[in-house]
């Protein structure tokens, strides 16, 4: 079972599975989400989740 932390953070963005794992495709961040988007990145306690700035 996942943390489900980022859930806790911003539910609209990390979507989870019936397991408690987020279920993320890579995806463009819109500017408005940035800030619960790094929130929720830097709350999952394994590192689970890539925030890529390029």
């Amino acid at each position: 079972m996942g943390h489900a932390q980022c859930y806790a953070v911003a539910p609209e963005l990390f979507p989870i599975d019936d397991s408690g794992y987020s279920v993320l495709d890579e995806h463009v961040v819109r500017p408005q989400d940035e800030q619960l988007t790094r929130d929720g990145v830097a709350s999952c306690p394994e590192m689970a989740l890539i925030l890529d700035e390029d």
